[in-house]
Protein backbone atom coordinates (compact mmCIF):
# COMPACT_ATOMS: atom_id res chain seq x y z
CA UNK A 1 0.00 0.00 0.00
CA UNK A 2 1.29 3.30 -1.20
CA UNK A 3 1.99 5.62 2.13
CA UNK A 4 -0.30 8.96 1.55
CA UNK A 5 1.13 11.69 -0.64
CA UNK A 6 2.47 14.81 1.19
CA UNK A 7 -0.69 16.79 -0.86
CA UNK A 8 -2.85 14.51 0.76
CA UNK A 9 -1.74 15.10 4.28
CA UNK A 10 -1.62 18.69 4.15
CA UNK A 11 -5.24 18.50 3.22
CA UNK A 12 -6.21 16.39 6.11
CA UNK A 13 -4.42 18.88 8.20
CA UNK A 14 -6.09 21.81 6.68
CA UNK A 15 -9.69 20.31 6.66
CA UNK A 16 -8.76 19.06 10.97
CA UNK A 17 -8.47 22.79 11.43
CA UNK A 18 -11.63 24.11 9.90
CA UNK A 19 -13.26 21.25 11.63
CA UNK A 20 -12.12 22.38 15.35
CA UNK A 21 -12.58 25.98 14.41
CA UNK A 22 -16.37 25.00 13.76
CA UNK A 23 -16.58 23.24 16.54
CA UNK A 24 -15.33 25.80 19.14
CA UNK A 25 -17.12 28.50 17.27
CA UNK A 26 -20.56 26.00 18.12
CA UNK A 27 -19.15 25.54 21.72
CA UNK A 28 -18.67 29.56 22.12
CA UNK A 29 -22.42 30.15 20.42
CA UNK A 30 -23.94 28.03 22.93
CA UNK A 31 -22.24 29.29 25.92
CA UNK A 32 -22.89 32.21 24.71
CA UNK A 33 -27.10 31.89 24.61
CA UNK A 34 -26.35 29.85 28.39
CA UNK A 35 -24.96 33.09 29.62
CA UNK A 36 -27.62 35.38 28.13
CA UNK A 37 -30.33 33.16 29.35
CA UNK A 38 -28.76 33.22 32.79
CA UNK A 39 -28.47 36.90 32.54
CA UNK A 40 -32.50 37.55 31.63
CA UNK A 41 -33.77 35.03 34.10
CA UNK A 42 -31.15 34.84 36.69
CA UNK A 43 -29.22 37.85 37.23
CA UNK A 44 -31.61 40.34 36.19
CA UNK A 45 -33.90 39.05 38.48
CA UNK A 46 -36.55 36.51 38.36
CA UNK A 47 -39.64 35.32 40.41
CA UNK A 48 -37.38 32.29 41.37
CA UNK A 49 -35.27 34.58 43.80
CA UNK A 50 -37.97 34.40 46.15
CA UNK A 51 -38.52 37.09 49.20
CA UNK A 52 -35.76 39.67 48.90
CA UNK A 53 -34.91 43.33 48.21
CA UNK A 54 -34.69 44.30 45.26
CA UNK A 55 -32.49 47.05 44.47
CA UNK A 56 -32.79 48.92 40.64
CA UNK A 57 -29.83 51.24 39.28
CA UNK A 58 -30.96 54.54 37.87
CA UNK A 59 -27.83 56.83 36.63
CA UNK A 60 -26.72 58.57 34.08
CA UNK A 61 -28.18 61.04 31.63
CA UNK A 62 -32.42 59.64 31.77
CA UNK A 63 -34.16 59.50 28.32
CA UNK A 64 -37.14 57.23 27.21
CA UNK A 65 -35.23 54.04 28.32
CA UNK A 66 -37.76 51.23 27.68
CA UNK A 67 -35.20 48.38 28.95
CA UNK A 68 -35.85 50.14 32.09
CA UNK A 69 -39.21 50.84 32.36
CA UNK A 70 -39.61 47.10 31.35
CA UNK A 71 -37.11 46.14 34.05
CA UNK A 72 -39.35 48.34 36.78
CA UNK A 73 -42.86 46.56 35.63
CA UNK A 74 -40.32 43.11 35.98
CA UNK A 75 -39.65 43.84 39.41
CA UNK A 76 -43.43 45.08 40.54
CA UNK A 77 -44.58 41.52 38.96
CA UNK A 78 -41.61 39.56 40.67
CA UNK A 79 -41.34 37.86 44.82
CA UNK A 80 -39.44 40.76 45.78
CA UNK A 81 -41.00 42.41 48.84
CA UNK A 82 -39.19 45.35 48.98
CA UNK A 83 -37.09 48.03 46.26
CA UNK A 84 -34.60 50.29 47.04
CA UNK A 85 -34.27 52.49 44.14
CA UNK A 86 -30.36 53.44 44.14
CA UNK A 87 -30.14 56.53 42.23
CA UNK A 88 -26.58 58.92 40.33
CA UNK A 89 -28.33 60.86 38.00
CA UNK A 90 -28.22 64.66 36.38
CA UNK A 91 -32.14 63.98 35.18
CA UNK A 92 -32.53 64.48 31.05
CA UNK A 93 -35.30 64.34 29.15
CA UNK A 94 -38.52 65.38 30.55
CA UNK A 95 -40.73 62.83 29.24
CA UNK A 96 -38.51 59.76 29.59
CA UNK A 97 -38.30 61.46 33.59
CA UNK A 98 -41.91 61.52 33.46
CA UNK A 99 -42.48 57.91 31.91
CA UNK A 100 -39.84 56.17 34.47
CA UNK A 101 -41.75 58.63 37.30
CA UNK A 102 -45.14 56.48 36.13
CA UNK A 103 -43.82 53.23 36.27
CA UNK A 104 -41.81 53.81 39.97
CA UNK A 105 -45.28 54.99 41.15
CA UNK A 106 -47.19 51.88 39.55
CA UNK A 107 -44.43 49.74 41.30
CA UNK A 108 -44.70 51.15 44.87
CA UNK A 109 -48.43 50.79 44.69
CA UNK A 110 -47.66 47.14 44.72
CA UNK A 111 -44.03 47.61 46.73
CA UNK A 112 -42.67 48.95 49.33
CA UNK A 113 -39.65 51.67 47.57
CA UNK A 114 -37.31 53.75 48.97
CA UNK A 115 -34.97 55.76 46.92
CA UNK A 116 -31.21 56.18 48.25
CA UNK A 117 -29.07 59.12 46.23
CA UNK A 118 -25.85 58.21 45.85
CA UNK A 119 -23.92 61.45 44.12
CA UNK A 120 -27.59 62.77 42.56
CA UNK A 121 -30.63 63.37 41.86
CA UNK A 122 -31.17 66.24 40.38
CA UNK A 123 -33.56 67.59 37.79
CA UNK A 124 -35.23 64.84 36.17
CA UNK A 125 -33.42 62.37 38.46
CA UNK A 126 -35.41 64.01 41.36
CA UNK A 127 -38.41 63.60 39.54
CA UNK A 128 -37.75 59.77 39.14
CA UNK A 129 -36.67 59.95 43.74
CA UNK A 130 -40.47 61.02 44.03
CA UNK A 131 -41.73 58.34 42.82
CA UNK A 132 -40.39 56.46 45.73
CA UNK A 133 -42.37 56.73 49.08
CA UNK A 134 -39.36 57.48 50.85
CA UNK A 135 -35.85 59.83 49.82
CA UNK A 136 -32.80 58.57 52.03
CA UNK A 137 -29.38 60.57 50.75
CA UNK A 138 -25.95 61.12 51.60
CA UNK A 139 -25.05 64.13 53.09
CA UNK A 140 -23.01 65.54 50.36
CA UNK A 141 -25.60 64.20 47.74
CA UNK A 142 -27.06 66.87 45.38
CA UNK A 143 -30.76 67.06 44.84
CA UNK A 144 -33.21 69.36 43.56
CA UNK A 145 -32.58 71.51 40.36
CA UNK A 146 -36.05 72.17 39.93
CA UNK A 147 -36.37 73.40 36.46
CA UNK A 148 -36.79 72.74 32.69
CA UNK A 149 -34.67 74.18 30.18
CA UNK A 150 -34.64 74.14 26.43
CA UNK A 151 -31.13 75.20 24.64
CA UNK A 152 -30.25 75.27 21.10
CA UNK A 153 -27.03 76.75 19.22
CA UNK A 154 -27.64 79.96 17.07
CA UNK A 155 -25.71 80.27 13.49
CA UNK A 156 -27.34 83.09 11.92
CA UNK A 157 -24.81 85.65 12.68
CA UNK A 158 -22.11 82.83 11.45
CA UNK A 159 -23.68 82.47 7.94
CA UNK A 160 -23.84 86.39 7.91
CA UNK A 161 -20.01 86.59 8.49
CA UNK A 162 -19.42 83.74 5.64
CA UNK A 163 -21.88 84.49 3.07
CA UNK A 164 -24.44 81.65 3.50
CA UNK A 165 -28.28 82.30 3.45
CA UNK A 166 -30.20 79.26 4.02
CA UNK A 167 -33.80 79.69 2.27
CA UNK A 168 -36.94 78.22 4.14
CA UNK A 169 -40.30 77.92 3.08
CA UNK A 170 -42.87 77.19 5.70
CA UNK A 171 -46.63 76.97 5.85
CA UNK A 172 -46.64 79.13 8.88
CA UNK A 173 -44.63 81.75 10.73
CA UNK A 174 -43.75 79.84 14.22
CA UNK A 175 -43.39 76.54 11.78
CA UNK A 176 -39.67 74.68 12.36
CA UNK A 177 -38.88 77.45 15.17
CA UNK A 178 -36.53 78.65 16.35
CA UNK A 179 -34.06 77.76 13.72
CA UNK A 180 -30.48 77.94 14.27
CA UNK A 181 -30.09 79.83 10.96
CA UNK A 182 -32.32 82.64 11.19
CA UNK A 183 -32.79 85.09 14.54
CA UNK A 184 -35.49 83.59 16.76
CA UNK A 185 -38.44 85.78 16.60
CA UNK A 186 -40.06 87.19 19.91
CA UNK A 187 -43.16 85.22 18.60
CA UNK A 188 -41.31 82.08 18.89
CA UNK A 189 -39.08 82.89 21.55
CA UNK A 190 -42.63 83.56 23.31
CA UNK A 191 -44.07 80.20 21.97
CA UNK A 192 -40.80 77.87 23.53
CA UNK A 193 -41.45 80.03 26.84
CA UNK A 194 -45.12 78.96 27.18
CA UNK A 195 -43.79 75.17 26.92
CA UNK A 196 -41.10 75.65 29.33
CA UNK A 197 -43.54 77.23 31.56
CA UNK A 198 -46.01 74.51 31.32
CA UNK A 199 -43.79 71.64 32.06
CA UNK A 200 -42.51 74.16 34.88
CA UNK A 201 -45.64 74.12 36.40
CA UNK A 202 -45.88 70.39 36.12
CA UNK A 203 -42.44 69.65 37.70
CA UNK A 204 -43.66 71.88 40.69
CA UNK A 205 -46.79 70.84 41.36
CA UNK A 206 -45.52 67.43 41.75
CA UNK A 207 -42.88 68.25 44.04
CA UNK A 208 -45.33 69.66 45.88
CA UNK A 209 -47.93 67.28 45.95
CA UNK A 210 -45.60 64.26 46.63
CA UNK A 211 -43.33 66.09 49.53
CA UNK A 212 -46.63 67.89 51.11
CA UNK A 213 -45.25 71.09 50.79
CA UNK A 214 -47.27 74.99 51.39
CA UNK A 215 -46.76 77.39 48.36
CA UNK A 216 -43.77 79.32 50.25
CA UNK A 217 -42.00 75.60 50.94
CA UNK A 218 -42.34 75.02 47.32
CA UNK A 219 -41.23 78.83 45.95
CA UNK A 220 -38.19 78.12 48.60
CA UNK A 221 -36.63 74.94 46.42
CA UNK A 222 -38.18 75.45 43.17
CA UNK A 223 -36.00 78.24 41.89
CA UNK A 224 -33.14 75.46 39.94
CA UNK A 225 -30.65 75.38 42.33
CA UNK A 226 -29.51 72.19 43.62
CA UNK A 227 -28.92 71.46 47.29
CA UNK A 228 -27.13 69.15 49.14
CA UNK A 229 -28.74 66.26 51.05
CA UNK A 230 -27.71 68.08 54.47
CA UNK A 231 -29.97 71.29 53.28
CA UNK A 232 -31.99 69.45 51.50
CA UNK A 233 -33.85 67.49 54.36
CA UNK A 234 -35.03 70.49 56.33
CA UNK A 235 -36.74 71.93 53.37
CA UNK A 236 -38.69 68.68 53.13
CA UNK A 237 -37.33 67.93 49.69
CA UNK A 238 -35.71 64.79 51.35
CA UNK A 239 -36.82 62.66 54.28
CA UNK A 240 -33.40 61.60 56.05
CA UNK A 241 -29.22 61.57 55.76
CA UNK A 242 -28.13 58.36 55.13
CA UNK A 243 -27.62 55.57 53.07
CA UNK A 244 -28.57 51.62 52.04
CA UNK A 245 -28.71 50.91 56.15
CA UNK A 246 -30.95 53.45 56.60
CA UNK A 247 -33.28 52.24 53.81
CA UNK A 248 -33.49 49.18 54.88
CA UNK A 249 -34.23 50.08 58.72
CA UNK A 250 -37.20 52.29 57.34
CA UNK A 251 -38.70 49.57 55.37
CA UNK A 252 -38.38 47.04 58.26
CA UNK A 253 -40.09 49.79 60.68
CA UNK A 254 -42.57 51.39 58.56
CA UNK A 255 -43.53 49.11 55.93
CA UNK A 256 -42.85 45.70 57.87
CA UNK A 257 -40.61 44.02 55.38
CA UNK A 258 -38.81 40.90 56.81
CA UNK A 259 -35.72 41.67 58.81
CA UNK A 260 -32.37 39.83 57.40
CA UNK A 261 -33.83 39.58 53.78
CA UNK A 262 -31.21 39.92 51.01
CA UNK A 263 -30.25 42.68 48.34
CA UNK A 264 -30.64 41.71 44.56
CA UNK A 265 -29.44 43.88 41.83
CA UNK A 266 -31.61 43.87 38.93
CA UNK A 267 -30.44 44.76 35.67
CA UNK A 268 -31.98 45.74 32.75
CA UNK A 269 -31.25 43.17 29.48
CA UNK A 270 -28.42 44.23 27.71
CA UNK A 271 -29.05 46.92 24.96
CA UNK A 272 -26.43 45.48 22.41
CA UNK A 273 -29.09 43.91 19.96
CA UNK A 274 -29.47 47.56 18.11
CA UNK A 275 -25.58 46.50 17.41
CA UNK A 276 -25.80 43.56 15.69
CA UNK A 277 -24.36 39.92 16.34
CA UNK A 278 -20.93 41.68 17.42
CA UNK A 279 -23.02 43.50 19.96
CA UNK A 280 -25.15 40.72 21.23
CA UNK A 281 -21.65 38.83 21.49
CA UNK A 282 -19.95 40.95 23.80
CA UNK A 283 -23.45 41.09 25.65
CA UNK A 284 -23.00 37.37 25.85
CA UNK A 285 -19.86 37.26 27.30
CA UNK A 286 -19.98 39.86 29.77
CA UNK A 287 -18.09 42.37 28.37
CA UNK A 288 -20.58 45.35 28.01
CA UNK A 289 -18.19 47.88 27.25
CA UNK A 290 -16.89 45.65 24.27
CA UNK A 291 -19.58 46.66 22.22
CA UNK A 292 -19.53 50.30 23.35
CA UNK A 293 -15.79 50.70 22.31
CA UNK A 294 -16.29 48.74 19.15
CA UNK A 295 -19.25 51.08 18.05
CA UNK A 296 -18.60 54.68 19.92
CA UNK A 297 -20.85 56.11 17.20
CA UNK A 298 -24.03 54.37 18.26
CA UNK A 299 -23.34 54.76 21.71
CA UNK A 300 -23.16 58.11 21.54
CA UNK A 301 -26.19 58.33 19.51
CA UNK A 302 -28.12 57.09 22.39
CA UNK A 303 -27.04 59.72 24.85
CA UNK A 304 -28.46 61.99 22.40
CA UNK A 305 -31.34 64.41 24.02
CA UNK A 306 -33.64 65.98 22.04
CA UNK A 307 -36.61 68.40 23.04
CA UNK A 308 -37.05 69.72 26.70
CA UNK A 309 -34.86 68.65 29.61
CA UNK A 310 -34.72 68.41 33.16
CA UNK A 311 -31.12 68.09 33.80
CA UNK A 312 -28.37 69.36 35.91
CA UNK A 313 -25.49 71.17 34.33
CA UNK A 314 -23.41 72.21 36.31
CA UNK A 315 -19.40 71.93 37.78
CA UNK A 316 -18.63 68.63 39.04
CA UNK A 317 -17.54 68.72 42.53
CA UNK A 318 -14.20 67.18 42.93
Amino acid sequence: MRPPSPEYLAERRLLTRKLSFWRAASALVALGAILAIGLRFGGAGGSLLGPHIARIRIDGVITDDRPLLKLVKDVAESSASAVILSIDSPGGTTTGAESLYDELRRLAARKPTVAVVDGMAASGAYIAALGADEIVVHGNSLVGSIGVLMQMPNAAKLLDTVGVKVETIKSSPLKASPNPYEPTSPEAKAAMAALIADSYDWFKKLVQERRRMSDAELAAVADGRVFTGRQGAPLKLVDKIGGEREAIAWLESERGVPTGLSIRDWKKPHDFDSFGLLGAAAGWLGHPELARTLLPAAAALSRELDGLTAIWQGSSLD
